[in-house]
């Protein structure tokens, strides 16, 4: 499935796999919002952990050329936003996760990646 995503997403997806971000989900909002194109959503296990995974994707995709437009969160590490215009990556500790469920809030979008 990623193979068909565009080179920041899967830059994303991979740097979030590679530090081990659990409960991967790519929501696809295109028709949905014009805001943007995916939510790109996972879970680290602590704040420290998803810290870590929002500064490894910042890294990575500022290697290849594309930098975040604007970033929330990072310093408390509960929900880490990471606005690359065209797909955001939304980063939780699970207990934040819980309690915004923005899986639920995007129901009509259709998953397009799920790990575990």
């Amino acid at each position: 499935m990623t193979a068909r995503l565009p080179d920041p997403v899967r830059a994303a997806v991979g740097a979030i796999e590679d530090l081990k971000g659990q409960r991967l989900v790519l929501l696809d909002l295109r028709g949905l919002t014009d805001a943007t194109d995916f939510f790109l959503i996972a879970s680290g296990t602590s704040d420290a952990h998803v810290r870590g995974i929002a500064e490894s994707v910042l890294e990575k995709l500022d290697r290849r050329g594309h930098h975040a437009h604007h970033i929330e969160g990072l310093p408390g590490g509960r929900w880490v936003l990471l606005d690359f215009v065209d797909f955001v990556v939304h980063l939780f500790h699970p207990e934040t996760r819980s309690f915004y469920q923005l899986e639920r809030l995007w129901s009509d979008a259709p998953e397009l990646l799920l790990s575990s």
